[in-house]
């Protein structure tokens, strides 16, 4: 009985807040918002009614913020549309539009910089100058449908990303469209996310990853960009099932990447258009730079000018099951080590490869080595393309392979693959991944089929 008083009494003490029921508060372009959102209590959900919301609105309570047909939030050209202050977040069916431009003061459409849990943007749609979506220090937030869109007529350097993580953990990013800003997806110093099925175009990096850890980047798709994924100082990524085509630069850029796995990627038509051309650029499938310790097995890198190009300590990589196609220079080794490329009696193809398969085993008889001598002379030596048709080139190429230890180390394949593999995968992941651009999906899935 008297633990029962106690109980009583404490309950006295409560606060009057406690029994405050949350509620769906219907709000309307003649209503003040932010007196809305202020008046607000926890768990409460806001529903605006369709008009024109002109204003920079902070929301510091654990609600949701959600639009009917033809809601339009205004930021009139400056600061953030929407400052996200608390935890249990979620902003649904908006049209954000005319933020800030301001990177330097972080300008974006949906901001949240406080630390937090549980936020949840989605199915709108973000126009704008500056950033699109920044989420900071949040754990478990969902970023789902959402379309982000610059402006093209601003340089591309001075454009915010569509989507910005900083220090995100266990964060969901899952079917939205990028287009027309700086990066699509731009992920810094975050842990244990998926990014999965997003499709990024007319961009300058479609996903841009910096000093991230335990990663997963999935089925997304990546166009018309100068590099369809750029993957920079992380580990422990697994990057499988990806798209890129019609990239400037890059199709995949790893540097300083460890301990990864790369597989099941498609990388289409990676050539650098002949107005921006000097000495040295080139479009390359697969740029290793400084990256050790990874697996790059079973992707398809197809038309670009260099198939895969590692340098600058890029060692200890295991490159096997992919397929080299259609590319003029298939790849660039630079490095005084031996590398084998192959993996248990397994290779890759080589759309170049002469050899011959006797015994039907769909492994190529005889050794594929993918450069030689001239070929990296050339390379330290751009200057030697003038030449590489003359007497004197063809008679050093004819006295290196009679003399084979005069042959520097480079990149060998002891067991080419005669067939590549099938793309039927790639091309239904295609159809699929592209569902915002129907038109683009099936101009892109009538291009494969007719290579093969």
């Amino acid at each position: 009985m008297p633990s029962f008083k106690k109980l009583l009494i404490a309950m006295l003490f409560l606060p009057f807040s406690f029994g405050v029921i949350a509620s769906t508060i219907w709000v309307s372009p003649e209503d003040n918002l932010q007196q809305k959102l202020d008046a607000s209590v926890d768990g409460d959900i806001l529903q605006l009614t369709a008009g024109r919301y002109i204003g920079n609105f902070v929301i510091n309570h654990q609600l949701t913020l959600i639009g009917t047909k033809d809601v339009i939030i205004d930021g009139n050209g400056q600061g953030n549309v929407l400052l996200l202050k608390n935890s249990n977040i979620s902003v649904e069916n908006l049209n954000i539009i005319n933020w800030g431009h301001d990177l330097t003061e972080e300008n974006a459409g949906i901001y949240s910089s406080t630390k937090a849990e549980n936020i949840q943007i989605k199915n709108n749609k973000l126009t704008g100058d500056g950033f699109g979506i920044w989420l900071h220090k949040i754990k478990h937030a969902k970023v789902i449908n959402n379309i982000v869109k610059g402006n093209l007529s601003i340089r591309s350097s001075d454009r915010g990303n569509g989507i910005q993580l900083s220090s995100i953990e266990n964060a969901h990013i899952i079917n939205n469209e990028t287009s027309e800003v700086r990066d699509g997806i731009y992920v810094i110093a975050s842990k244990n996310n998926i990014i999965e099925g997003n499709t990024m175009h007319d961009l300058r990096y479609g996903i841009h990853y910096m000093y991230s850890y335990d990663n997963v980047v999935t089925n997304n798709t990546a166009y018309r960009t100068r590099a369809g994924f750029a993957l920079m100082s992380s580990r422990r990524l697994t990057i499988t099932g990806n798209k890129t085509t019609d990239s400037e630069d890059y199709g995949f850029l790893l540097n300083f990447i460890t301990e990864s796995t790369f597989e099941d990627n498609y990388i289409k038509d990676v050539w650098t258009k002949p107005e921006n051309k000097v000495l040295g650029r080139d479009g390359k499938g697969l740029f290793v730079y400084n990256s050790g310790y990874n697996t790059i097995k079973n992707n398809r890198i197809d038309t670009a000018e260099i198939g895969i190009h590692l340098t600058a300590g890029s060692e200890n990589v295991k490159v096997y099951g992919n397929s080299f196609i259609n590319n003029p220079v298939q790849v660039k080794y630079v490095s005084n080590k031996k590398q084998e490329w192959s993996f248990e009696g397994r290779g890759n193809y080589w759309s170049n490869y002469l050899g011959w398969d006797m015994n039907g085993d769909s492994i190529g008889d005889v050794i594929f080595e993918p450069n030689d001598g001239i070929d990296q002379l050339v390379w330290q030596y751009p200057e030697m393309k003038m030449i590489m048709d003359s007497p004197v080139v063809l008679i050093l190429r004819w006295i290196q392979k009679e003399f084979p230890v005069l042959k520097p180390p480079g990149v060998k394949d002891s067991f080419p693959l005669m067939q590549s593999s099938s793309t039927a995968k790639m091309v239904g992941h295609i159809a699929s991944s592209l569902k915002t651009s129907d038109e683009y999906s099936a101009v892109k899935v009538n291009k494969v089929e007719q290579a093969q």
